[in-house]
């Protein structure tokens, strides 16, 4: 364990106050200490770990411009929380591999370490797995005690929304998650790969006259119409469009 070289471990230092006199404060050793513990609170995946709003590269060759306009959102977010942002989260809505995790937990970070935020990072799918195997008579863990820090934290970032297939259990999980969050006045900030739009769903011809096929699911299709509507009063949606960068030749490093 590293020492602190300027408190030597005690956690104090002597400085001399106002008055000029010699008084002893607490070592900033102690809030970086604390910033961790938060860090390691949020349960950030490692993959993530070093995603920030500096890290996020929204101008290399062929990016389209609604990701300069998600990083300035992000970042106004940060700046304007809570006091702006009334009770508000953000939506970031866009194709797989466009960096929408990247911006989630960049926002997610900063609002952790700079206004001590409580926070926390949920993969949706992961989430409702456990939840679901919690109803096993020989799994310790109650499905309310994983849900009780979903409903407390100040800032969840909920990930891949969607993603589960739906049913009516899907369904009511996720009308408790967004409404107990809602009624308490708390951020949420999701990701999808859905769009939350209606146009298109449904049935269409297809160019060669073959029988119709299946339009490309949208947000309200995966989580219900009820909670879609919620969400548009819940957060600021921020569309982003483009390739996978996978797909790109972009370094991995720059998206997370």
């Amino acid at each position: 364990m590293t020492v602190c070289p300027i408190c030597d471990g005690v956690g104090l230092v002597r400085v001399v106050d106002g008055a000029g006199k010699w008084v002893s404060r607490p070592c900033q050793c102690q809030e970086m200490e604390r910033e961790e513990r938060r860090i390691a609170a949020a349960h950030i995946p490692g993959r993530y770990r070093d995603c920030s709003l500096d890290t996020f590269d929204p101008v290399y060759h062929g990016a389209d411009r609604s990701l300069a306009e998600a990083l300035q959102t992000a970042r106004k977010f940060v700046e304007t929380y809570p006091v702006d942002t009334a009770h508000k989260g953000l939506l970031f809505t866009g194709s797989i591999g466009v960096g929408k995790t990247h911006l989630a937990v960049g926002v997610l970070q900063r609002l952790v370490r700079e206004r001590g935020v409580r926070g926390l990072f949920c993969d949706y799918r992961e989430l409702l797995k456990n939840i679901q195997n919690s109803y096993n008579p020989q799994v310790q863990t109650t499905e309310i005690e994983l849900l009780k820090p979903v409903f407390a934290a100040e800032v969840l970032v909920l990930d891949d929304l969607g993603a589960q297939k739906p049913n009516e259990w899907v369904w009511d999980t996720v009308a408790l998650i967004l409404n107990t969050r809602y009624n308490d006045r708390l951020s949420t900030i999701i990701t999808t790969n859905y769009p939350d739009l209606k146009a298109g769903a449904g049935f269409f011809q297809d160019p060669e006259g073959r029988k119709p096929a299946k339009a490309e699911d949208t947000l309200g299709d995966r989580i219900g119409d009820r909670m879609l509507s919620r969400l548009a009063e819940m957060c600021i949606r921020v569309e982003m469009t483009g390739k996978d960068f996978r797909q790109t030749g972009v370094k991995r490093a720059r998206f997370g």
